[in-house]
C-alpha cells in the first residue's frame, strides 16, 4: 500500500513541466558558481593564513554570485517541484480542480514574475545611466552584477509559464 504523503508528492510531479536546456543551463551556471565562490574562499584563507595577505575582494565577489544563484535557481526550482506545496488541500481536490488551483497559482506567479521583471530592468538601466561603481579595490560596474537579476527573473518567466500552459491543458482535459 502506498503511503499517502508520497501518492499526493508523485501526483504533484504531473503539475509541473519537465527540465529544457534553459533550466539546465541555469542549474549547471549555478553548480559552476558555487565551485568558484568555494574556490574564492578557501584562496582567501590560505592567503591570509600563509602569506598575512589578502585579496580584500572574496566578500564582494562571493555576494555578486549568491545574488546570481538566487536568481539563476528560480527556473531550477520551479521545474524540480522544490517550491512549497499544500498537499493536504491538494489531494482533496478532483483532478480538474488540482489542474485548476495550479493554474491560477501560476497565473499569479506570472504576474508577480513580469512585475519584477520590469522593477529589476529598470533598476539596472538606472545603475547604467548613473554609471554607478562598488565602493570597493575592484570598482566593479554595479549595473554588471545586477544584470542578472532580471535575467533570472526572465528564465523563471518562462518556466511558470510553461507550468501555467501545461496545467491549462490538464484543465481543459478535465485534469488527466
Amino acid at each position: 500500500m502506498k503511503d499517502p504523503e508520497y501518492a499526493a508528492e508523485a501526483g504533484e510531479a504531473r503539475f509541473h513541466p519537465a527540465p529544457t536546456l534553459l533550466e539546465n543551463a541555469c542549474m549547471w551556471i549555478c553548480e559552476v558558481a558555487i565551485v568558484v565562490m568555494g574556490a574564492i574562499v578557501i584562496l582567501e584563507i590560505i592567503t591570509r593564513n600563509l602569506f598575512n595577505y589578502s585579496f580584500e575582494m572574496s566578500d564582494e565577489l562571493g555576494g555578486y554570485i549568491i545574488v546570481g544563484i538566487t536568481f539563476l535557481s528560480l527556473p531550477v526550482c520551479q521545474v524540480y517541484r522544490s517550491y512549497h506545496h499544500v498537499q493536504f488541500v491538494q489531494t482533496r481536490l478532483s483532478p480538474r480542480m488540482q489542474a485548476l488551483s495550479h493554474l491560477i497559482f501560476d497565473l499569479l506567479s506570472l504576474l508577480f514574475c513580469v512585475v519584477l521583471v520590469w522593477q529589476l530592468t529598470r533598476f539596472v538601466m538606472a545603475s547604467h545611466r548613473s554609471e554607478d561603481v562598488a565602493p570597493t579595490l575592484l570598482a566593479t560596474p554595479l549595473w554588471i552584477p545586477q544584470a542578472i537579476m532580471p535575467i533570472g527573473m526572465v528564465a523563471a518567466t518562462i518556466s511558470v509559464l510553461r507550468s501555467a500552459w501545461g496545467n491549462w491543458r490538464r484543465f481543459q482535459a478535465g485534469g488527466v
